[in-house]
């Protein structure tokens, strides 16, 4: 087998790794050869992935966790490094967004969204540099948003959060080269999600969108997770720093 398009000894840490992105990615790692530890607070999700995986010899696991809180975090960090010694991947995927216009927005919801979309990839990220330090040529990808590329209506807080992230990235990726660690992004336009099938079951909504998008359709979980995973695999090992639009066109389309 060519190593380079191989996972095979990998261990993975992907945050909200129960559904959406983070599930088909977790579920890509664990096609590509890597061991498997996703965290979520939903013990339903959490339980439903373990189960699965655990049916048909996937060697993957999940754990009830909020890594919005401190707490959350540190209960991470021991589960982690009660299994492994090292880290070799750690995707950041927890998120969610909130449409509205931006002096509706109380201070609850901008605390909210500066919790998930920022502050949470942060925080896991730095409780985890120790064991990725010790990963072999270790992997970093956090999933940002195309709103953090480009305006989207509805989205300035989430837009600014997910831009934030993407300097992070970068700001990361050139601190932790000497670590041998890399870093990068995904920029995600709308994806067929459990947290946008309602937005998308508006027809009106759905046909804006694909208007807006030059491929024509809604992007699925599994093809923004095929990115991820790349930039995971020894393939992309010259790949840090970067932020990869996976948009079907829509940020560099001119008008249609």
């Amino acid at each position: 087998m060519d190593t380079r398009w191989s996972l095979r000894g990998k261990h993975a840490v992907v945050t909200g790794g129960t559904k959406g992105i983070g599930r088909a990615t977790a579920d890509t790692l664990l096609d590509l050869g890597a061991s498997v530890l996703v965290f979520a607070r939903n013990p339903r999700g959490v339980e439903a992935t373990r189960s699965e995986w655990k049916d048909i010899g996937r060697d993957g696991d999940a754990v009830v966790v909020d890594v919005t809180s401190g707490e959350g975090r540190a209960t991470l960090a021991r589960e982690v490094s009660g299994r492994w010694g090292a880290v070799d991947i750690l995707v950041n995927n927890v998120g969610a967004g909130l449409r509205k216009r931006f002096a509706e927005y109380t201070d609850e919801d901008v605390d909210t969204l500066v919790s998930l979309n920022f502050t949470s990839a942060l925080h896991v990220s730095r409780v985890l540099f120790p064991l990725l330090s010790r990963g072999s040529n270790a992997a970093v990808v956090n999933v940002g948003s195309i709103a953090g590329v480009v305006s989207v209506r509805g989205t300035a807080v989430y837009g600014a959060l997910k831009a934030g992230l993407h300097q992070l990235t970068s700001g990361l990726a050139v601190e932790w080269a000497r670590d041998r660690i890399r870093v990068n992004a995904v920029a995600p336009w709308f994806t067929r999600t459990p947290l946008t099938e309602g937005l998308l079951a508006n027809r009106e909504v759905h046909d804006a969108i694909v208007a807006r998008t030059p491929i024509g359709r809604v992007a699925e979980a599994s093809e923004v997770a095929s990115v991820i995973a790349f930039l995971c695999l020894p393939a992309s090992s010259y790949v840090t720093g970067q932020t990869v639009s996976v948009d079907g066109g829509m940020s560099i389309a001119g008008l249609l």
